[in-house]
C-alpha cells in the first residue's frame, strides 16, 4: 500500500510522536511516504529524529522526510494531519494575559471567549493558505485531518474559504464515556453512547446498557463519586440543570458559558486544583510553559527511553488513524468527528461544524441525521455558533467589526466586560498580535491609532486571576512525569 502523509505542526514531541505511532501501527501502512514540517528547524529535527529511530527499532525502513517548506511536504500527500499551533507560547500568553487585564479569566482561551476568538484569528489566517497549497500541490481530493483549535473555527474556515475537505478531531467525548463508564460501575464497551452538538460542547445525548436507557442514573451517579464530584462541578452542575453531560473538561466548559467565571470570588466555588483542567486560571499556558521546558531539558532522557512498538501495544484511541485505515482498507469504524452540519442536527444552523457519530469506511466518511438536539443543550450550541460563524467570518475577510461583534456576543467576554471595554481589549489584542494577522494590516495600524491616544479605559495591569498556580521547574515536571508512569504500571 503505497500513499502520502504530511503532518504539519510536527515539531510538538508528544502529540506528533503519538499520532505517528498510531498510523505505524496499521500493518498495511508500513510501506506508506511520510513527511514532516514545522517551522523550528530545532524541534522539526528533534522529533524527526526520535520518530525516526522508533521506525528503526521496528525494523521499517521508511525514511521521514522531513522539511521546513511546506508545499515540498504536501506534495502528493493525500492526507495532511494538521496540528499547529500559530503564534506559539507568545501569541497564546496575550490570549489570557491580556484578557486578565479587563477582567477575563480564562482555563484554556483555545476554543471560545476572547482567547479562542482570537486564536482563531490567527489559526485561519495560516490555514487557509495552507489549504491554498494543498489544492496545488497535494494529491487529488487531499483530506485534512485538524487537530488545531478551535477546531470548529478552523476547520469550518477551511471547508468553506480553503475549499479542502477537513474534519476536525478532538479527544474529549472519548474521555466523557470513560468518566460516564466508571460512575456507572458498567464496562465501556457494554455501553453504547450517541454524542452530539458542537466541539467542546458536545452531549451525550444517548447512554444505553442492554438497550436500558442510562440517563437518569448519571447525575445521581457523579454526584455520588468521591473523585468527580469535585473536579467536575461545572459539568455536574450543567448535568443537573440541562439533563445531559457533557463532553468537555471543567475548565474548558467554565469559559464557554456566562455563568461559572464572570466573579473572581466565586471561580474557586467552580474550580478544582488538583489539575489544570478543573479550572485553574491560564491553567493550559502554565502546563505548556511547563512542558516546552522540560522538552527542552529532558530531550536526552526521552530519547535514551524504549523506542515506541508498532505492534498495536502503543496504538492510542485518536480518530486519525482509524480513519485513515479505514478509508485505505475498508475496515469500519465509529467515532464522532467534526463535520460541515447540512443538517445532520436539525435545530442548529444548516452551515456549521458540529460533532456527531460518524461511520468510515472504503467508500468515504457517512454521517447519519441526529435530528434535533434536546431544546437546552441546542441553545447553549447555538450560542456559541454564532460567536464561531461571526469569527470565522472576520477572519477570513480581515473584518475588525465582525471580529469586535463576535467578542461581544460570546457568553463569558460579554457577562464581564461592556461593549467600550471590549472593543479596547480587541484593539489591544489586534496590536499584540499583529505579527500572525496579516488579513487585519490596516485595522492594526488605527487599533495602534486609538491606543495611543491617551483616552484609554483604566486596566487591571498584572493582575493574575482568581486562581492561579506557581509554575513547575522542568526537574519538577520531570519528577511529576515520573510518579504518573510509575502509578500507571
Amino acid at each position: 500500500m503505497k500513499f502520502k502523509i504530511a503532518f504539519i505542526g510536527a515539531g510538538s514531541l508528544i502529540f506528533t510522536r503519538t499520532l505517528f505511532t498510531d498510523i505505524m501501527s496499521v500493518p498495511e501502512f508500513r510501506d506508506i511516504d511520510i513527511a514532516f514540517t514545522d517551522i523550528s528547524e530545532d524541534n522539526l529535527k528533534k522529533v524527526t529524529d526520535l520518530c525516526q529511530r522508533d521506525l528503526e527499532a521496528n525494523g521499517i525502513a521508511t525514511k521521514i522526510q522531513s522539511t521546513l517548506d511546506r508545499r515540498e511536504a504536501f506534495q502528493d500527500a493525500r492526507y495532511i494531519i494538521n496540528c499547529v499551533r500559530i503564534g506559539g507560547l507568545e501569541g497564546f500568553e496575550t490570549d489570557i494575559e491580556i484578557p486578565l487585564k479587563y477582567g477575563v479569566d480564562q482555563c484554556v482561551g483555545d476554543t471560545l471567549c476572547i482567547g479562542g476568538i482570537m486564536y482563531g484569528q490567527r489559526v485561519i489566517a495560516a490555514m487557509l493558505d495552507f489549504c491554498k497549497d494543498i489544492r496545488e500541490v497535494a494529491a487529488p481530493g487531499a483530506v485534512m485531518l485538524n487537530y488545531s483549535n478551535p477546531n470548529a473555527m478552523a476547520t469550518w474556515a477551511c471547508n468553506k474559504y480553503g475549499k479542502v475537505k477537513t474534519i476536525g478531531l478532538c479527544h474529549g467525548e472519548i474521555h466523557g464515556e470513560q468518566q460516564i463508564a466508571e460512575v456507572l460501575g458498567i464496562p465501556r464497551d457494554e455501553l453504547d453512547f450517541v454524542c452530539a452538538g458542537i466541539n467542546h460542547q458536545t452531549w451525550y445525548i444517548s447512554i444505553s446498557h442492554h438497550g436500558e436507557s442510562m440517563l437518569q442514573k448519571l447525575l445521581p451517579a457523579f454526584e455520588a463519586h468521591e473523585t468527580y464530584r469535585e473536579e467536575e462541578k461545572v459539568r455536574i452542575d450543567i448535568l443537573k440543570r440541562f439533563g445531559y453531560y457533557s463532553t468537555e473538561s471543567n475548565g474548558h466548559l467554565s469559559e464557554y458559558v456566562a455563568w461559572y467565571r464572570k466573579r473572581p470570588d466565586e471561580i474557586k466555588d467552580w474550580i478544582d486544583l488538583s489539575r489544570w483542567i478543573h479550572g485553574e486560571t491560564g491553567g493550559y499556558l502554565r502546563v505548556t510553559r511547563e512542558e516546552r521546558r522540560w522538552f527542552e531539558t529532558d530531550y536526552p532522557k526521552i530519547l535514551a527511553e524504549p523506542p515506541k512498538k508498532y505492534d498495536g501495544s502503543d496504538r492510542g484511541l485518536e480518530h486519525g488513524s482509524y480513519i485513515i485505515e479505514s478509508l485505505e482498507t475498508g475496515r469500519m469504524y465509529r467515532g464522532h468527528f467534526n463535520m460541515m452540519n447540512e443538517g445532520c442536527i436539525s435545530n442548529l444552523p444548516y452551515e456549521c461544524v458540529v460533532e456527531v457519530p460518524c461511520y468510515v469506511d472504503g467508500n468515504g466518511i457517512s454521517v447519519p441525521k441526529i435530528g434535533d438536539l434536546p431544546l437546552g443543550p441546542a441553545a447553549v450550541c447555538s450560542q456559541s455558533i454564532w460567536v464561531q460563524r461571526l469569527s470565522v467570518e472576520a477572519a477570513a475577510a480581515g473584518d475588525v467589526t465582525l471580529l469586535k461583534q463576535a467578542a461581544l456576543m460570546d457568553p463569558l467576554t460579554g457577562a464581564v466586560c461592556n461593549p467600550p471595554e471590549i472593543w479596547q481589549m480587541v484593539d489591544e489584542m489586534l496590536a499584540a498580535q499583529e505579527q500572525w494577522l496579516p488579513q487585519y494590516k490596516d485595522e492594526i495600524a488605527l487599533a495602534k491609532k486609538r491606543l495611543s491616544s491617551g483616552d484609554r479605559i483604566p486596566t487591571r495591569d498584572g493582575y493574575r486571576g482568581a486562581v492561579r498556580l506557581r509554575e513547575k521547574s522542568p526537574e519538577e515536571v520531570a519528577g511529576a512525569r515520573a510518579q504518573r508512569d510509575l502509578t500507571a504500571k
